[in-house]
């Protein structure tokens, strides 16, 4: 039970880091409850680097294993995989075997396979992260296993929230557009790191007649003034249905070609809604959808791409 603990405190830590940053988050929870509904996680997705580096405590895999490890740590299990070739990503996603007992979320784990870009950008991204400080999951697995009191647990919580942020130095401005200009997703893990990337409200929990499907859904927050996909990925009847909101633009720090801390600003994070329909397993059985398609997440990995800094006139 105590692990269970640890991933409900470590998850409501997150999402309230991620909802003071994505408002429309706080928005769309205020629209469900006053329809008399109530808000659900789907999952939570996180991006990472596929990159190897040297360090003195030996090599660290800074891609899926990073993460994926410790949630491992934590009773959680490999589902799926999925693969994104023309945007050079892979992908895992985990599930707890007592999700439904104690509601947990699903976590969707994706990396940039860094080797697959030039030469020259692979070397730029891996100069930016080389230095950071990372964490330790082999000299925190006695805490996790031993932890039997709740300031024991508290202090296993802080430390793993400050897994999910960015554990190297703010990168330079001139090689964030470099990636940008090659890999988006690169240039977002370069700036943000392990923090979240999205929470995902889970329409078939809202209970509200207000708002039965993803479509009354999206359309009440649209209502509400906030900027939205164009469009749902999937069509009616798919096992799964998502899309979300704009990512939103916050100020984040980056050196210049001085060296010199400055501001700029960039995409963050969206809020991604979803619904989940029952499929056919055999003859007259169905089952609900668990998984995700990977037509889908590869059109909403594009929600968190950004203009240039030229383009947005904001000198280096």
């Amino acid at each position: 039970m105590n692990k269970i603990q640890i991933i409900n405190q470590l998850w409501e830590r997150l999402w309230q880091d991620y909802s003071k940053r994505v408002e429309y988050a706080r928005i769309y929870q205020q629209m469900i409850e006053e329809a008399g509904g109530k808000t659900a996680n789907d999952h939570i997705a996180f991006r990472s680097l596929r990159l190897t580096i040297d360090r003195p405590e030996g090599k660290i895999n800074l891609g899926i294993p990073y993460l994926a490890n410790l949630v491992k740590a934590l009773g959680y299990e490999l589902a799926g995989e999925y693969e994104f070739p023309d945007k050079y990503l892979y992908a895992h996603h985990y599930r707890h075997p007592e999700q439904e007992r104690f509601d947990l979320p699903k976590l969707f784990i994706s990396e940039l396979i860094v080797d697959s870009l030039p030469i020259a950008i692979a070397r730029q991204i891996e100069q930016s992260v080389i230095s950071g400080n990372f964490f330790s999951l082999p000299a925190f697995t006695q805490q996790l296993e031993t932890a039997s009191n709740s300031p024991e647990i508290e202090n296993i919580v802080s430390q793993l929230q400050e897994v999910f942020t960015r554990p190297w130095q703010p990168p330079k401005l001139s090689v964030v557009e470099a990636v940008n200009a090659v890999s988006q997703y690169g240039a977002w893990v370069l700036i943000h790191g392990y923090a979240v990337n999205h929470f995902t409200g889970y329409v078939n929990r809202q209970n509200t007649s207000l708002y039965p499907d993803i479509e009354t859904t999206a359309r009440g927050l649209a209502a509400r003034g906030i900027p939205m996909k164009d469009k749902i990925e999937g069509s009616k009847g798919n096992g799964l249905r998502q899309t979300a909101t704009q990512a939103v633009t916050e100020m984040v720090t980056v050196k210049n070609d001085s060296g010199e801390l400055t501001q700029i600003p960039w995409t963050y994070a969206y809020y991604e809604i979803a619904q989940r329909n029952a499929i056919a397993i055999g003859d007259n059985q169905t089952k609900l959808f668990e998984g995700f398609l990977t037509s889908q997440a590869q059109n909403l990995f594009e929600m968190t791409r950004r203009v240039s800094n030229s383009e947005l006139g904001v000198r280096s």
